[in-house]
């Protein structure tokens, strides 16, 4: 017989909602418990409003007292980190929040509670689960599409003022980073699942248009350990929204053109003229039952490995894969240097922060009224 997954959620916030659509695609592997928030008012509304058992406004008391299988984490950024150890360290696996931690010191110290305790913490970053994504790396692996030669991962995506007069966001000791951090990273772990591991990057970063301390814009090119290399860009001012990644492959270029989550109607495949292989068209078309780039497509991955006691995809080395991309675009962007994969380590003051106790560069301008 199938485990009940008894959950609990910490934070109310809007995103928490996405968290309680996911928990209904289990068909009852996993119940929500009970709630904490540190605001009283805003968590009981929350626990009345989606008939959640309890409510708690203080996190330890609630991990004492539920004993919960699963933590689902939708706090501001900062907290996510020792919010996870904690959720392990009392017996409970971690379903967390983008960005998952601050630094890489900090993800290995995850990383050491995971080997301490046996549970794991998965960092949502659900544009890996689209079923539609399994399909390109099916064709990729078996070779269908040749060699990855040239990629793009644009994040071009609008925050204005308003947003960022929510206290804890444009900060770095609170939200951790700008658009590369907060916005880009979804795109950027999807880009790196379809296009493999990274070798080097070279990056630009500043401060254009928002009064923040962390960057609204940053551009990088990297360099992946097959050869092939890639341009991505994130933004927070960018009117006309998109998310889009383009994979320049021997035999074609397939695009997915979205912007905050898809399906496979979002994706294009244009062949190597002229198109003669029909074999390659029938099998591009030849997608599985459509599963979008849901919380709750990775929700029930994560119920899978729940089940089968292994470590989830975003966990380990997978996650650090990612966030080791993003801290050495940070700290290309603020040193000129050339970042290889492997490099930041400790002793290095990008290995303890993300953004090295850097500041990105700032333009000054008169507003345009």
């Amino acid at each position: 017989m199938n485990k009940t997954y008894r959950a609990v959620i910490v934070g109310t916030g809007s995103i928490s909602d996405a968290h309680l659509r996911a928990i209904e695609t289990t068909h009852g592997r996993v119940t929500m418990e009970a709630a904490m928030d540190i605001d009283p008012v805003r968590g009981a509304d929350f626990v009345k409003r989606n008939k959640i058992p309890r409510h708690f406004t203080d996190y330890a008391t609630m991990l004492a007292e539920v004993k919960p299988d699963l933590v689902f984490i939708a706090t501001p950024p900062a907290q996510h980190a020792p919010m996870s150890i904690a959720a392990m360290e009392a017996g409970a696996w971690v379903f967390c929040e983008k960005p998952l931690c601050g630094s890489l010191a900090e993800l290995d110290r995850i990383s050491e509670a995971e080997k301490r305790t046996g549970c794991y913490t998965a960092c949502i970053l659900q544009m890996r689960f689209g079923s539609s994504t399994a399909h390109v790396r099916r064709l990729s692996d078996e070779g269908h599409l040749g060699r990855p030669l040239v990629g793009v991962c644009n994040t071009l995506w609008f925050r204005d003022a308003a947003y960022y007069s929510v206290p804890w966001r444009g900060r770095w000791a609170t939200e951790l980073g700008g658009p590369t951090m907060g916005l880009g990273i979804h795109a950027m772990d999807h880009f790196l699942h379809l296009m493999g591991d990274w070798r080097e990057v070279r990056a630009l970063a500043a401060t254009l248009d928002r009064a923040i301390e962390v960057e609204d814009v940053s551009m990088a090119l990297v360099t992946f350990a097959n050869g092939a290399v890639g341009s991505i860009v994130n933004s927070a001012l960018s009117p006309r929204q998109e998310t889009y990644l383009r994979l320049d492959y021997q035999q074609g270029t397939i695009e997915l053109t979205h912007l905050y989550g898809y399906t496979r109607d979002n994706w294009k495949f244009t062949p190597v003229p002229p198109a003669h292989d029909d074999s390659l068209l029938q099998a591009w078309q030849s997608f599985p039952p459509d599963v979008g780039s849901t919380h709750g497509a990775q929700l029930n991955a994560l119920v899978a490995d729940m089940d089968a006691k292994r470590q989830p995809l975003t966990s380990g080395e997978e996650s650090r894969k990612t966030l080791e991309l993003l801290t050495a675009i940070y700290k290309s962007a603020f040193t000129g240097e050339i970042v290889s994969r492997g490099s930041i380590k400790p002793g290095d003051p990008f290995y303890t922060a993300l953004h090295g106790q850097c500041s990105p560069r700032r333009v000054t301008t008169k507003s345009v009224s």
